[in-house]
């Protein structure tokens, strides 16, 4: 349905508590767990999308977009993504998305500073007021962990549209990820959410991007 480059894109992996995130989900859809453990990541990036054979639309072209996400099993078990919100810097992205795709998408302003220094700001104009500065430092390339591809390696998102459980088909190569440090961060998403962010560090990793094709919703 559309064709997207996902680029200068940061992952930010916390470890929580399975019992508190399930809570979070509606019935249905059960946590998927490493090692017991539930994991919340927050993922700034860059997109540019182009909707099948369509020209660019206005404000729809290369954007920020910033994800909290969990990972879940459906109902017939299959595993994917669950999104407490999406951030994105293109306000036609925002109402389409939410309405089709049925996820929590929030219009924000942000900006992407590309370097071997990542800078990631984003400030929602409406609503409940919710931001973040992400600041990383970019490392080698790296092979990745188990952990590492079980957390990247996700080809659907769950979602409900019209109260009825859809899945979203997501087609892409694995990422090509580096090592990261994290430098500076200062975000309120996860309290919008309602979580409370772990005092542990995240797992942290980038890559430079990957093409993705993102499927219409298939109601389940």
């Amino acid at each position: 349905m559309t064709r997207q480059w996902w680029g200068s894109l940061t992952f930010l992996h916390w470890r929580f508590d399975s019992a508190v995130i399930q809570a979070f989900l509606p019935p249905g859809l059960t946590v998927d767990t490493w090692d017991g453990a539930a994991w919340v990541s927050m993922t700034p990036f860059v997109m540019t999308i182009r909707v099948g054979r369509l020209p660019l639309i206005p404000g729809m072209g290369t954007f920020p977009e910033t994800n909290l996400r969990t990972y879940v099993r459906g109902p017939d078990g299959r595993d994917g993504l669950w999104f407490f919100s999406l951030e994105a810097d293109s306000l036609p992205l925002v109402i389409g998305a939410s309405a089709l795709y049925g996820v929590p998408y929030k219009w924000a302003d942000m900006d992407v500073d590309v370097g071997a220094t990542m800078r990631y700001r984003s400030r929602r104009r409406i609503g409940r007021p919710a931001d973040h500065d992400i600041t990383v430092q970019v490392g080698p390339r790296c092979e990745g962990s188990d952990l590492d591809h079980w957390l990247s390696g996700r080809w659907r998102a769950w979602t409900r549209v019209a109260g009825r459980f859809c899945t979203v088909p997501v087609e892409h190569p694995p990422w090509p990820l580096h090592e990261a440090t994290l430098v500076d961060l200062d975000e309120t998403l996860m309290a919008a959410a309602g979580l409370t962010r772990p005092a542990e560090s995240p797992l942290v990793r980038f890559s430079p991007g990957i093409d993705v094709s993102l499927g219409r919703p298939q109601r389940r």
